[in-house]
């Protein structure tokens, strides 16, 4: 059934209202730029594979970070110049499908998985299939109003870009100790997989819609987001690594306030339970 001339944007997040517009008739110029950073970020993280295969894992590491730094710019830049477009969004899909899926499986056996030539290839292509299908789940639900997750200011399961920084979390210690356990191809196997599971899960996670800090906390975090910055320029991978333990640790937190959220539409709100103020979504 054809949708109608609905136009979507790329995303910067799985928490985002579609916009809708009713006139049609080709890619508007201003519409280039958002695409252009898009494809930019498709472009790094396929160059993450290149570096990979001469052994560059640093280079492989920054270049599909780089691609999630993109990814997260092109739908608010998109939004700032009125340039949404379905085209756009189909376009924001398939990047993100090669360069957080693709990608990060094919360094990940690169770098270790190839020690088991069999279970570590099928490690790889459940993590690379496993984004696909979120994102193809993602957009079959795109014109779906009824979402309980994403009415509420969740997500569901862990977005594509965070499931591709997760899984290097083995490289990125490996990289900051120089221990060869975190190599080893059965334990980066078995996170993999997991990571995997992650991604296609019904799990609601935390949103950026979801996190509200109370006025007294904002300049305490605006000065911790600086002293972050300086941190990944200093030491980026013990960053890293702190910023993906902080991410998992988080997951609990996002599964209780959903619980909560839960509990109050239905009418049983605890006595003496703050209320929740819903994230717009």
């Amino acid at each position: 059934m054809d949708p109608g001339p609905a136009w979507l944007g790329p995303k910067a997040s799985e928490d985002e209202v579609p916009v809708t517009r009713r006139f049609g008739g080709g890619l508007a110029l201003r519409a280039v730029v958002p695409n252009a950073i898009t494809a930019a970020a498709l472009c790094s993280g396929l160059t993450g594979i290149r570096f990979a295969i001469v052994g560059d894992w640093k280079m492989a590491l920054f270049a599909i970070l780089l691609a999630g730094l993109l990814d997260g710019i092109d739908g608010r830049i998109a939004r700032l110049l009125k340039a949404q477009s379905r085209f756009g969004a189909e376009l924001d899909s398939l990047a993100d499908s090669l360069s957080f899926g693709m990608a990060p499986a094919l360094v990940l056996f690169l770098w270790s998985l190839q020690g088991l030539p069999r279970l570590g290839w099928f490690a790889a292509l459940a993590f690379a299939i496993c984004t696909a299908l979120r994102l193809a789940r993602f957009n079959a639900r795109i014109d779906v109003e009824e979402q309980p997750h994403k009415m509420a200011g969740f997500l569901t399961g862990v977005p594509a870009p965070v499931g591709a920084g997760l899984a290097f979390l083995p490289m990125y210690l490996w990289i900051a100790t120089e221990n060869e356990v975190f190599r080893t191809p059965w334990a980066v196997a078995i996170w993999t997989a997991v990571i995997a599971f992650l991604l296609i899960s019904n799990i609601a996670t935390l949103s950026w819609k979801s996190l509200r800090p109370r006025s007294s906390w904002r300049l305490a975090m605006v000065g911790f987001g600086g002293l972050l910055f300086a941190a990944l320029l200093t030491d980026p991978w013990w960053t890293l690594v702190v910023i993906c333990v902080g991410y998992l640790l988080f997951m609990p937190l996002g599964i209780a306030r959903y619980a909560r959220v839960r509990r109050q539409r239905d009418g049983r709100t605890e006595p003496g339970e703050t209320p929740h103020v819903q994230a717009d979504a």
